[in-house]
């Protein structure tokens, strides 16, 4: 069974510093240095489809551009490059949501991922009229899911639920394929939200024993639904030649990091109702600059100036290409990376990791007519 990797769409911006913001914080100034246009991200898009990632998240929120929006102008300028579609189902209905997916499927050849974001965050969430707490959120967020499905299965659905209420809701044209839904969320509702309705479960990069727990949490929580869930991790990535050119980048982005601007994101995040962005936190002692290093290659810089996803993979190839073998062991098959600057990024972890995953059987090019490119070797010195 091959990996399925995918990368990352920085519609809130890009730089070759860490862009921070995200989870009720607005972006940092950095994100201004390369500008989140269609022909920008467009070229991020082909790095990624050339390189072997099957799809491109999006994220979702004030702090960056529309999801929708920007992947249906970019899909245009992509061949078979997926796109993993982040959005909130409180903010429409789940009729139109259905039939939104559907329509992009068919112009896009079939290349569209559902990542459903419940938020986390009140205080964004009354600024777009939503005003449930976060437990209501996930409830509606199920009552949302029902519905999409059973309109994707091609029935006529008529529910009154707590939240939401449609009658005679059907679609003119159901979505072939039916879009995979992922979802992420470290609470007990968003447990029993994932093992009735997802098909792909994922986590921030905490450290594998951890991850471990939430595998084992959801895929006990799915089974009792006679169901099975598959397990992904969304991380940042730094992968060198050499280990110590890696940390050297690192340390560059850390030494970038403006004291007065963590403070003020780490304060915003502080805030969160997100318990997957309170254990993102934990990780770093909410904004101690020592003891990064959570584990082996895995450190958690990134969080002090980004909510949400706040840990990278830093090594060398070899090293990183270990790590994703030590998450694949417990479970893990699909990896949703990121690195500043992305385009940049996606090459070095293209050129260097997914070679070596290839040479040991754990990665093939989805697009098998094209082969995996040949691993970079250091020049000797």
């Amino acid at each position: 069974m091959s990996l399925t990797f995918h990368w990352f769409l920085p519609t809130n911006g890009d730089s070759r510093h860490v862009v921070g913001g995200g989870h009720g914080t607005p972006a940092t100034v950095s994100g201004r240095d390369r500008p989140p246009t269609v022909a920008y991200l467009s070229q991020i898009a082909r790095a990624a489809e050339d390189l072997g990632f099957v799809g491109a998240l999006t994220p979702t929120g004030a702090w960056c551009e529309d999801a929708w929006l920007t992947t249906a102008m970019v899909s245009q300028n992509t061949e078979r490059l997926k796109f993993l579609v982040a959005f909130r189902p409180g903010f429409v209905s789940p009729t139109l949501a259905a039939q939104m997916a559907s329509t992009f499927q068919r112009q896009s050849g079939g290349r569209l991922l559902l990542n459903v974001v419940t938020g986390g965050e009140s205080h964004e969430q009354r600024a777009y009229g939503g005003f449930l707490d976060k437990d209501a959120r996930y409830r509606r967020t199920g009552e949302f899911l029902q519905i999409v499905r059973d309109l994707w299965e091609g029935k006529t659905v008529d529910l009154s639920g707590e939240f939401l209420q449609v009658e005679d809701a059907r679609l003119a044209r159901v979505p072939d394929p039916v879009p995979e839904v992922y979802f992420g969320g470290s609470s007990p509702v968003a447990g029993e939200v994932a093992a009735k309705h997802v098909d792909v479960y994922l986590t921030w990069g905490e450290p594998p024993a951890q991850v471990a727990e939430k595998i084992a949490w959801v895929r006990a929580l799915a089974a009792k639904e006679g169901r099975s869930v598959r397990f992904g991790i969304r991380l940042h990535v730094i992968t060198r030649d050499t280990s110590e050119q890696a940390w050297a980048e690192a340390d560059r982005l850390l030494a970038g990091f403006d004291p007065e601007t963590v403070k003020s994101v780490q304060a915003g995040l502080a805030r969160s109702e997100s318990e997957g962005q309170q254990r993102m936190l934990a990780l770093h002692g909410g904004g101690n600059r020592d003891g990064l290093a959570i584990h082996p290659n895995l450190w958690a810089g990134i969080g002090l100036v980004r909510g949400g996803a706040g840990t990278a993979l830093v090594g060398s190839h070899d090293e990183v290409a270990e790590r994703i073998k030590e998450y694949q062991a417990i479970g893990i098959e699909e990896f949703v990376l990121s690195g500043y600057p992305h385009l940049e990024e996606a090459y070095w972890f293209g050129e260097g990791v997914l070679p070596r995953l290839a040479a040991q059987g754990l990665w093939r090019h989805p697009f098998a007519e094209r082969p995996a490119p040949a691993a970079q070797v250091p020049f000797a010195s």
